[in-house]
């Protein structure tokens, strides 16, 4: 066990956090996570548990045994499953404006819904423009979930939906030059970054997975 608590540091220091922070950030009492890296002990198994759940980008595999790569492969394509029950809302790309603000121009109920097994997700919709090929292209549809920007874990580097004054982007979010910026990065290098206000952000949600329908 005493090596998963090193595996911790690790994930901190990718995101660019400290030890305290992402023991805020479990909802760990202070000192849990620090403590335990600092005197190369154990730690409990319900940590473990909960860092897998809040933190999915991370491969558990490579937790527990260092094996591996440190991340999970978020473009993998998942297996998906059309359904009118209890699951995510598939969100057409039209109505999307407004949809994190809850004010999108169609009831949620109205929505196709979508089962992805093994994804805690919010919401799905669809890529539209080749601004992020060839990570994902126009016609691909991504799971989103929730955050605010107030969340000491926020996830630099990775891949966002922004709801904002000009609509509905998709983009790479790394730190703006002032702490009232964000700066937008598109992967296909044929569209320059650009920073945004973050108050011209109504809502954010990161994106969990890809779904590919080929």
């Amino acid at each position: 066990m005493c090596k998963i608590v090193s595996r911790l540091r690790q994930i901190a220091n990718n995101e660019g956090i400290t030890v305290a922070a992402l023991e805020r950030s479990l909802g760990a009492s202070k000192g849990v996570l620090s403590r335990a890296i600092a005197n190369g002990t154990d730690i409990q198994t319900k940590w473990i548990e909960v860092l897998v759940e809040n933190y999915p980008q991370y491969s558990a595999h490579w937790l527990l045994t260092g094996e591996g790569s440190m991340l999970c492969d978020t473009n993998e394509t998942m297996p998906v499953v059309l359904s009118q029950g209890n699951s995510i809302p598939l969100i057409p790309i039209d109505a999307m404006a407004g949809f994190l603000s809850g004010e999108m121009s169609i009831h949620e109920s109205e929505c196709e819904r979508l089962i992805i097994p093994g994804l805690k997700a919010d919401f799905v919709i669809q890529v539209c423009g080749d601004s992020m090929e060839p990570r994902y292209y126009s016609g691909d549809y991504v799971a989103c979930q929730y955050i605010g920007f107030e969340a000491p874990y926020f996830q630099w580097g990775k891949v966002y939906v922004l709801d904002t004054a000009q609509g509905v982007i998709i983009k790479k979010i790394k730190r703006g030059s002032s702490i009232s910026t964000l700066t937008c990065v598109s992967e296909n290098p044929d569209y320059e970054p650009f920073e945004i206000p973050k108050e011209s952000i109504y809502h954010i949600a990161l994106v969990k997975g890809l779904i590919r329908i080929s």
